[in-house]
């Protein structure tokens, strides 16, 4: 009896290069896959894209497992996907075409206060969900941002519209005096 547990948690009912070339094709297939749905999917940026990431990996479970459900298999497997990913990070980190390959190139959506519709369109992101983004991020209104990048990665980078430093406002202040100052002066001497 103890020795039938041991078998079904441990032995392996495919081969290990099986095992190992599931996880690497299925890995190469979903990089290539999100790389084609766009920077969007990875941004999760509402319910609908959520709901894609999640079931997606839940298709994708069979082909990497197949029909071995050993403790074994499992192992053989994750190391494969790990060992993969670790392989592609330091290839992508010394060889940056690659990294643009993959990832892509980051898209401006706000350019000096201005939304940039159309590519918006492009990456298929509403002006809600841009704001949405923005809220998350500190903003309580486009009108606030300077410039948003969607990423590669999927997120997306706000930053600030200028406002006036202390000193500005201060010499604002002296110029508006000093032409209250000139006007006063000039209705005196009439």
């Amino acid at each position: 009896m103890h020795a039938r547990m041991w078998h079904d948690m441990f032995g392996l009912s495919l081969p290990v290069l099986e095992k190992v070339l599931r996880p690497v094709i299925v890995y190469v297939f979903l990089i290539v896959g999100l790389r084609l749905a766009g920077k969007r999917e990875l941004a999760q940026l509402n319910a609908f894209d959520l709901v894609v990431l999640l079931t997606l990996s839940n298709t994708v479970q069979n082909a990497i497992i197949g029909d071995d459900n050993t403790v074994s298999g499992g192992i053989i497997g994750a190391i494969a996907l790990l060992g993969l990913n670790y392989l592609v990070a330091r290839f992508t980190y010394h060889h940056e075409w690659f990294d643009h390959l993959v990832g892509g190139e980051p898209t401006v959506l706000i350019e000096n206060g201005t939304v940039l519709d159309d590519n918006l369109r492009r990456e298929l992101l509403t002006r809600g969900e841009l704001a949405e983004a923005g809220h998350k991020q500190g903003f309580s209104s486009l009108r606030e941002v300077d410039r948003a990048v969607l990423e590669p990665g999927g997120g997306i980078s706000f930053v600030a519209q200028k406002t006036m430093t202390e000193e500005a406002r201060h010499n604002e202040l002296l110029a508006r005096l000093d032409e209250l100052t000139r006007q006063v002066a000039a209705l005196r001497a009439t």
